[in-house]
């Protein structure tokens, strides 16, 4: 492995690191499948190094956010909207899939019940929450961005002492 790939590799390691912790914290993580999702990849190629974080196509609404639609509910009250900060994904006619939240509804315990006690059908809970989805939003977690801004801050010089280093290797090959 190459200077620039230690680099890149410990790079991608602290970005995902961090992005972990957030996720944590923000409680945004109840099946584990997106923080086990981070990764990174390197592409070794003639002329460049390709370096790609990666992770669960979902991740980047947690990260970014959804503008909910609003819009008034059946007593006449307004749906209040999440906080969503410069994302450009958005809910206009088409609602999240209910089914998309039937685990999470088991991980988080959500059984509610009506007025008598019984608890309400499963079908009846997940299109109440993504209903409340469709028009309130996603709220922005920066999960991936924050992390990846604060360390690309110092990526560039260390990119370049890294490739310092490995040409320095690759003159003492050929020189020997």
């Amino acid at each position: 492995m190459t200077e620039v790939e230690k680099t890149l590799t410990g790079f991608g390691n602290r970005v995902n690191s961090k992005a972990r912790k957030i996720l944590k914290q923000k409680d945004k993580n109840t099946s584990g499948a997106l923080s086990k999702s981070l990764d990174w990849d390197i592409k070794q190629m003639p002329n460049s190094i390709r370096f790609a974080l990666v992770w669960e196509d979902y991740g980047e609404f947690i990260d970014k956010g959804v503008h909910g639609k609003g819009g008034s509910k059946k007593d006449g009250s307004k749906w209040k909207k999440k906080k969503v900060f410069g994302s450009k994904y958005k809910y206009k006619s088409k609602r999240p899939p209910k089914d998309a939240f039937n685990g999470w509804t088991i991980r988080r315990g959500i059984a509610p019940r009506d007025k008598k006690g019984k608890f309400l059908k499963r079908n009846s809970i997940l299109y109440a929450i993504a209903n409340s989805v469709y028009h309130t939003g996603l709220e922005t977690t920066h999960f991936m961005t924050t992390p990846f801004t604060q360390e690309f801050k110092s990526l560039p010089n260390d990119v370049v002492v890294a490739y310092g280093l490995d040409l320095e290797d690759t003159l003492k090959f050929i020189v020997k």
